[in-house]
């Protein structure tokens, strides 16, 4: 597999099928990316199981995370004294300790979890990640730097990588294609990119047929290769 760059590579993928999971998810390390996914899943109604290291971080989420305590999750056994082989998915959430993150890493593996997640800082800690075992490896930093240049560029309102080539971006209708069915107007042929669906003012998000009429105050979103939507984005803020 040929290795890419963290901002042009997105989630990792191995070749075993992973299913979608109910049940406890095992959260290491509470630092900023660990902590917003804790308690976003707890929101979600998950049930979270979350380790540090740092007695201060583990006091700090004990009041929100039902289930965080204190413990070397390098260290099998004390993963093993945890229940943590009974979980079904893990996140490793260590960033700037390259050294614990893979020391975890190959600890959920030797427990043979069945979905473990991690979080990669280098191109270099990703690709390491991948070779102990680790099924998904995500690059929260880059991928979210490459966003934030992509809405910077002052073409999009939103911007979200779906692959290395594919994207979906909220931006505004093109004056020239205003005012017709999007049946008629032919947006797949002409820039090859799909209407997803529309936002008229004042309302909500509605799916997008071939009989939807584009105002120019409505907001689109669109999917496509990467440099379509790019290219489509910076031609509706032509104005």
């Amino acid at each position: 597999m040929a290795e890419l760059h963290p901002s042009r590579r997105r989630t990792t993928w191995s070749k075993r099928p992973i299913g979608t999971t109910t049940g406890p998810v095992l959260v290491i390390g509470l630092g900023r990316f660990g902590s917003a996914l804790a308690h976003t899943l707890v929101r979600l109604d998950r049930e979270v199981m979350a380790i540090d290291a740092d007695p201060r971080l583990v006091e700090e989420h004990a009041g929100v995370l039902h289930h965080v305590v204190q413990a070397d999750a390098t260290n099998i056994t004390a993963l093993r004294q945890l229940g943590a082989q009974d979980v079904e998915t893990a996140v490793v959430c260590i960033g700037t300790d390259i050294e614990a993150s893979v020391l975890t890493a190959a600890a959920l593996v030797d427990l043979e979890i069945p979905n473990i997640w991690a979080k990669a800082i280098t191109e270099a800690h990703g690709r390491i990640l991948e070779r102990v075992g680790c099924h998904r490896v995500v690059f929260p930093e880059a991928d979210m730097g490459d966003r934030v240049a992509h809405l910077l560029s002052g073409s999009m309102l939103e911007y979200i990588a779906i692959d290395e080539d594919f994207a979906i971006v909220e931006t505004v209708v093109p004056p020239t294609v205003a005012g017709r069915p999007l049946g008629e107007i032919g947006l797949r042929a002409r820039y090859a990119v799909t209407v997803v669906c529309i936002k008229k003012p004042g309302q909500a998000f509605t799916y997008a047929t071939a009989d939807t009429v584009l105002d120019v105050d409505d907001l689109i979103v669109v999917a496509g290769h990467t440099a379509d939507v790019e290219r489509f984005a910076k031609f509706s803020n032509t104005r």
